[in-house]
């Protein structure tokens, strides 16, 4: 039997929406027949510590996802 592979529902740049946040793709990746995508989340106010680096990546199943028509300002 021969898997068959769909194509991601996302696509880089694109906004989407999850549990928790918002964000922008930056990258898709399939993984074990489903894709994972690299989400870049809006950077709030910069924490008193300062930053450290990419705090605002999250690798989220394309299950948790959502598209999102309007673009951050």
């Amino acid at each position: 039997m021969t898997a068959v592979m769909t194509m991601p529902k996302f696509s880089p740049e694109q906004f989407v929406r999850f549990i928790g946040g918002e964000g922008k793709v930056r990258e898709s990746h399939a993984d074990a027949g489903n894709w994972s995508y690299l989400v870049e989340m809006e950077m709030g106010e910069e924490p008193e510590m300062g930053r450290i680096g990419f705090e605002t990546m999250i690798l989220l199943p394309e299950a948790d996802l959502n598209a999102r028509e309007e673009m951050w300002s």
